[in-house]
């Protein structure tokens, strides 16, 4: 009953404005997402490895929460979000953007750029969500929105493994947009493409320290990828506006490819994935009783 009339109470003080926690904040995507909520009203607790990344927030008063957070530790996690409950009052929004591009063939990868790269991009992501979900459960409402990537439909050549870190992302949040809707929390699988963002840098992406010469050609699609650093289509700064309409929204999107690089990638792989399914249906009904 305190929790409940604590929670009554924060929205009347808030008004419409939400609760956001938003990991890997620090730059990029995470980075203007939330600068452009701040700047909207919201209410924001943005976790980085170092909160000294957050000093240009410091004028926004009680809206904002930097969190120095080591998102490959569960105690980490829990403990920020307990700050940011016991700050706000409630947990409206989690946004799962921390990140980042591993470039390499499989047969390349160690074992420990292959570990890392699930850590920070899937395994993040379930201790975040595990975290939220007590208090979110207790509010009976709250929206995840767990960034995987248009390569985690649509996969390019020569990013393997993050493909299928990012894939491990669609799949997980597909499966809790459907375990979680009983109770009131809607979860949103996006999937960007190209945004003008620091991703090609350093820093947001690695490549394989061993390189074999047969997979030279991979190179080629790297290379690609830097050339086009400045020049990507999306804007970052768009992003909170559809996000705010995501969550004000009473049915939202459960898969939501963003950018127009993103969904026309998503069209052509869903049109190839028909033609393939109407070429092999004859085969894939073989294995039925007759």
């Amino acid at each position: 009953m305190r929790t409940a009339c604590k929670v009554i109470l924060q929205k009347k003080i808030m008004g419409n404005s939400k609760v956001w926690y938003i990991t890997g904040a620090s730059k990029g995507m995470g980075l203007s997402l939330t600068r452009q909520l701040l700047a909207k009203g919201q209410h924001v607790a943005a976790t980085s490895r170092s909160i000294a990344a957050f000093k240009a927030f410091e004028g926004n008063g009680g809206r904002f929460l930097p969190l120095e957070v080591d998102l490959e530790s569960e105690q980490s996690i829990t403990a920020s979000i307990k700050k940011v409950y016991e700050k706000f009052g409630r947990l409206d929004v989690v946004v799962n953007n921390a990140g980042y591009g591993l470039g390499g063939a499989l047969e390349e990868l160690t074992p420990g750029e292959i570990d890392r790269n699930f850590q920070v991009n899937f395994f993040a992501v379930v201790r975040v969500v595990q975290q939220a979900l007590p208090y979110m459960r207790r509010q009976r409402s709250g929206h995840i929105i767990n960034i995987s990537s248009i390569a985690g439909f649509a996969p390019g050549s020569g990013w393997s493994m993050y493909c299928a870190a990012k894939f491990a992302v669609s799949g997980l949040s597909e499966a809790l947009a459907h375990d979680l809707k009983p109770l009131g929390i809607h979860v949103t699988n996006v999937m960007p493409g190209w945004f003008r963002t620091s991703f090609a840098k350093a820093g947001s992406i690695e490549y394989s320290r061993i390189q074999i010469e047969d997979y030279a050609y991979l190179r080629k699609n790297h290379d690609k990828m830097n050339s086009m650093d400045g020049m990507q289509p999306g804007d970052p700064d768009k992003i909170a506006d559809v996000f705010l309409k995501l969550v004000a929204s009473p049915n939202p999107a459960t898969d939501l490819f963003l950018g127009s690089d993103a969904f026309n990638r998503a069209k052509i792989k869903i049109a190839e994935l028909q033609a393939q399914m109407d070429t092999w249906k004859d085969i894939s009904f073989l294995t039925d009783f007759t």
